[in-house]
């Protein structure tokens, strides 16, 4: 899976709201908090905010904070928000690839990485995240990559 420097820093900066406590964040200080280009920001920001995620205000005392509760935000929701499906191929979804001959189960490996990145994506919330408190799940199979495999 390679994620973007769009996902990466959309990631941050909503783990950075999430942590905000009260009213609303500029996007110059979660800029700053997390070195990201202010610009690359801003769209970034505006596509969280379509999505529904995030919520704005305009003026000295505006800002952005997220939309939801940090516990009712996924990881998988943020990454869709900014850059679409969680897995494809080629542009396509896992169940629209087709392939003839010896290379045929490739689909059924692509439609196993996909579940398998949503199993994690989807169960890890910005509130995880920016508390530090991450599932058991993934805390194990980051302490031992090859947990999984037991």
């Amino acid at each position: 899976m390679r994620l973007s420097a769009r996902v990466d820093y959309a990631l941050r900066a909503a783990a950075e709201l999430a942590a905000a406590s009260g009213g609303p964040v500029t996007a110059e200080q979660l800029a700053r908090a997390q070195a990201i280009p202010g610009k690359f920001l801003e769209n970034i920001l505006t596509q969280l905010r379509r999505a529904g995620l995030v919520r704005s205000q305009r003026g000295p005392v505006g800002g952005y904070w997220l939309a939801r509760s940090p516990a009712d935000i996924s990881l998988a929701d943020v990454i869709r928000a900014v850059d679409g499906p969680l897995a494809n191929v080629r542009g396509e979804r896992p169940e629209h690839v087709d392939y003839d001959g010896a290379a045929r189960s490739l689909q059924q490996v692509w439609i196993a990485l996909r579940a398998s990145e949503r199993s994690i994506l989807e169960s890890v919330t910005l509130e995880d995240v920016s508390t530090g408190r991450l599932p058991p799940t993934v805390r194990t199979l980051s302490e031992d990559p090859d947990a999984w495999a037991s």
